[in-house]
């Protein structure tokens, strides 16, 4: 009788091991993003859930099943091979997807008042005007794996100034996956006829694409454009669209030199607003980042000037 081979005997194992990793990867994934769970977009607890479940059961049934005595064939060897490298990445993607959750002025943010009424679901964050509403609204794009209630602080005062403004909330964290809430937000909010589009870092990006898009559009058009320590995947010099871009001389991921490069991928017109001082992860409120510059400036300091930056343009945008 044929025996198992050495090498079949060792994918048994790396499947086991794999498994394992899988159900404490994700269980601690879940417990380092803790109330995001339940304030972020649906889908990286889904993935989160999807993969602990398959880590359990392939778990379960691999060290159950008693040790094949004859050899696998040569093609299912290779499917378990394709199927172990799958799971190793799916399992590093849930280790790296894991979002930088919100901090204490942010979340001070969240709560309605007098003034602002803050709303969140699933896919945004809504925070109206109580009083008088202006036509023109801000959509903001997070950073990537970043808590869209990071940014309520920041953004608050625009709210405070009597415009709409709304957070997206990306799938698994990553701009790129959210390209179509613009759109969506646009056709909802009608008491809005202008639209500013922005974005923190990647969320810059989509920001830009969508201010090309919709530009140009005959009703509800994009008027601005505010960047926060981002610019534009693209050149969109010629769009007519006015630009506040807001970068901190510190930064150590869209670095003075990356803002400056990408000049003249913006309008001649584009504004430019330096926080002395200030990094990347000063954009929100969300704790330090990985690569980033060192401060020179407090955060409270900073995300007041980016705040009244962002304030003064929009105003000056029109009611």
């Amino acid at each position: 009788m044929m025996q198992i081979t050495k090498l079949d005997l060792g994918y048994l194992w790396v499947k086991r091991i794999v498994a394992i990793v899988g159900v404490i990867v994700t269980s601690g994934a879940a417990f380092a993003t803790g109330p995001m769970l339940i304030h972020g977009h649906p889908a990286y607890i889904v993935l989160l859930v999807a993969t602990l479940v398959l880590s359990v059961t392939v778990a379960v049934r691999s060290w159950s099943s008693p040790v094949p005595r004859t050899p696998v064939h040569r093609g299912r060897r290779a499917v378990q091979a394709m199927l172990i490298a799958t799971s190793s990445l799916v399992i590093a993607a849930v280790v790296w997807l894991v979002p930088l959750s919100a901090g204490a002025p942010a979340l001070a943010a969240m709560k309605s008042d007098g003034t602002v009424t803050v709303i969140e679901d699933a896919t945004e964050i809504v925070m109206t005007p109580t009083g008088v509403q202006t036509p023109v609204g801000v959509f903001f794009q997070p950073g990537a794996r970043v808590d869209a209630r990071a940014y309520s602080a920041i953004l608050r005062p625009l709210v405070e100034s009597g415009h709409l403004v709304i957070i997206a909330k990306q799938p698994l964290g990553i701009a790129f996956l959210s390209t179509g809430a613009f759109a969506t937000a646009r056709a909802a909010h009608h008491p809005v006829t202008r639209w500013v589009v922005g974005g923190h870092s990647l969320g810059g990006l989509v920001a830009a694409t969508d201010a090309e898009t919709f530009a140009g559009a005959a009703s509800d058009p994009v008027v601005g454009l505010l960047l926060f320590a981002s610019y534009p995947a693209t050149n969109i010099a010629e769009v007519n669209v006015a630009v506040l871009s807001i970068s901190g001389s510190n930064d150590g991921l869209s670095t003075p030199a990356k803002i400056a490069a990408a000049k003249p991928t913006l309008p001649a017109a584009a504004r430019y607003q330096v926080v002395r001082g200030g990094v990347h992860a000063f954009f929100g409120d969300y704790g330090p980042q990985e690569g980033d510059g060192n401060p020179t400036i407090s955060h409270n300091q900073a995300r007041a000037e980016i705040a009244a930056g962002s304030v003064a343009f929009v105003n000056g945008l029109g009611g």
